[in-house]
């Protein structure tokens, strides 16, 4: 009996071996698979980026180098004023027409919502103020109502 024991639990011992065998196996088969496609995204990528060319952009319009131009005016070491001072004067009449006003404007509207809040709170203030009369009011009348019926009730 001891023999038989012995036997099944080499038969067992040697069927579960073979498991993990066969397991570690198809995990290292799947991880093999899983860097060959990481290989070919990449490359796909690399194929997609090689196709798409970047056009340079052609300056044909009389505008766009005027355009351009100005922004390397802007950016030279020479003033606007020594070189055209003609589109100095130009530029201030366009500032003049067009002021920033967004710092102004969120101002106002911070102080608009504090205003509102502060009228609501007084609003609600009064309203509290008028409950409290009424409640007190109504308070005494039920004091009354109560002396009355006391005296009836002596009577």
């Amino acid at each position: 009996m001891n023999l038989m024991n012995n036997q099944e639990e080499d038969l067992l011992n040697d069927v579960c071996r073979e498991v993990v065998e066969k397991w570690s196996d198809s995990q290292v088969v799947d991880a093999k698979e899983e860097k060959e496609d990481e290989v070919q995204a990449i490359t796909s990528m690399m194929e997609k980026q090689a196709r798409i060319v970047v056009k340079p952009k052609e300056v044909s319009s009389q505008e766009e180098k005027q355009r351009k131009a100005a922004l390397l005016a802007q950016y030279a070491n020479v003033t606007d004023e020594e070189e055209y001072p003609s589109l100095c004067r130009l530029r201030l009449g366009v500032l003049a027409l067009f002021r920033n006003t967004n710092v102004e404007d969120v101002l106002n509207a911070r102080k608009l919502e504090r205003e509102l809040l502060r009228d609501e709170f007084q609003r609600k203030k009064e309203q509290d103020k008028l409950q409290r009369e009424k409640d007190k009011l109504a308070k005494q009348e039920r004091k009354e109502k109560k002396r009355t019926q006391k005296g009836e009730r002596k009577r």
